[in-house]
């Protein structure tokens, strides 16, 4: 898959899925805006991927995706580095463990954000902005379709970014652009290994169930990819069959 002269929007791309999906793209061919919210965290990522990728094929921008002035002023950055832009995946995330009732409004609304109005105001920004043939990939969760206890708003967040991609995919068509969804199931990060239901055993990890980010890069690129130009509104789970068992 050849993203060759194709400019990439990559959110959250200090956590595990974001950097294999950086790096991904950038073996690809593609140029990459790397998007995160800390800057130090985005220096190291940048470090790295510059040991082994021209320079000046990445670009680094602080961004809070739930701050929609933030979201354009990340955008307009990229088309000012690299004069045009084609893709963005909508991976940064957060989430938080509690009982429903000890949850409150700014608890939903933190989660909801974050992992849903991130993705809105990318998308919004990219059937404004983003070149024809472009396409967007958000990052949701097997989270979306079953779930665990502790978890109602990630659960919920998640869940609606399927039916905004679904959405999103009716609406993108005229404009050339596609709009899918993977579901990662559990995968090799520390957001799976810190949580507290792993901890504490509520929900126990077969290490077969255990992806690699570099997994869910794959996906993504496949998804992003010229490849995949019949794949439009699709919600593509990559959980190594862990949802699949009775």
């Amino acid at each position: 898959m050849g993203f060759d002269q194709r400019i990439a929007i990559v959110t959250g791309a200090s956590g595990g899925i974001g950097q294999a999906t950086a790096r991904r793209l950038l073996q690809g061919g593609a140029n990459v805006m790397l998007a995160d919210l800390r800057q130090d965290r985005l220096d190291a990522l940048r470090a790295d991927l510059d040991r082994d990728f021209d320079p000046a094929r990445t670009a680094v921008v602080t961004c809070d995706v739930s701050r929609e002035d933030q979201v354009i002023a990340a955008v307009d950055a990229t088309i000012k580095q690299f004069g045009a832009w084609d893709f963005v995946v909508n991976n940064a995330g957060t989430m938080l463990f509690k009982p429903i009732e000890a949850q409150t409004e700014q608890d939903w609304r933190g989660i909801l954000d974050v992992d849903l109005m991130g993705a809105f105001f990318y998308t919004k920004q990219a059937f404004l902005r983003m070149r024809r043939g472009g396409a967007i990939v958000n990052v949701s969760s097997v989270h979306a379709v079953e779930t665990e206890p502790l978890v109602a708003p990630y659960a919920a967040a998640k869940a609606a970014l399927l039916s905004l991609t679904r959405s999103a995919a009716l609406e993108g068509k005229a404009k050339g652009i596609r709009v899918n969804a993977v579901l990662p199931g559990a995968v090799d990060t520390p957001m799976l290994w810190d949580n507290p239901n792993v901890k504490s055993g509520v929900e126990v990890i077969d290490k077969t169930d255990v992806g690699a980010p570099e997994d869910i890069a794959a996906a993504i690129a496949f998804l992003l990819a010229d490849e995949a130009r019949f794949v439009d509104g699709t919600s593509l789970r990559v959980d190594g069959a862990r949802l699949a068992r009775l």
